[in-house]
């Protein structure tokens, strides 16, 4: 008896090869996995990730980025000043790490995706964005804090991933 003939495209449908969401995307770069970390604590921001049916570009600070930050993602300087040192403590101090550390995701997304150079956008916290090229061309800038951006590390089925060199800051 003979072996079975290989598979040929006309023996059948091609493979679906359509992209990942965000969310897998994000969960597989090693650069990322403090952002996406997260990104998966707060449920809203994880299913937006997960969904196909809106466009994102997640702007995502690399792991050394988010190292470097004076303060952790879910604190707020304010938050010390008027608290004092217990500012997280008990139930409403993580509530209130709860509430910067989902502003702090949502400064990191926004809702168009492909953006395009010089189109002002309003991230999911509310403030407004563009980007532009740097004076070598090449070099993309997010505006108007003048974070850079690494790479466009990957296309998503809903959206692309943009590794930059720093966090964003949260002030409007």
């Amino acid at each position: 008896m003979a072996p079975p003939a290989p598979a040929t495209a006309a023996s059948g449908p091609a493979p679906d090869h359509k992209p990942a969401p965000l969310a897998d995307l994000l969960n597989s770069n090693r650069s990322l996995t403090t952002f996406s970390n997260l990104s998966r604590l707060q449920a809203s921001t994880s299913s937006l990730l997960a969904s196909e049916s809106e466009a994102i570009t997640v702007l995502a600070p690399l792991n050394s980025a988010l190292d470097s930050l004076p303060h952790k993602p879910w604190e707020d300087a304010a938050d010390y000043e008027s608290l004092g040192s217990t500012a997280y403590e008990g139930e409403q101090g993580r509530q209130r790490a709860d509430r910067n550390l989902a502003r702090f995701v949502d400064a990191h997304l926004v809702p168009q995706s492909p953006w395009p150079e010089n189109t002002r956008v309003h991230s999911r916290a509310g403030r407004e964005l563009w980007w532009e090229f740097g004076s070598d061309g090449s070099s993309r800038f997010i505006m108007p804090d003048r974070v850079q951006v690494d790479s466009v590390a990957a296309r998503a089925a809903n959206g692309e991933i943009w590794l930059l060199k720093g966090a964003l800051n949260l002030a409007s």
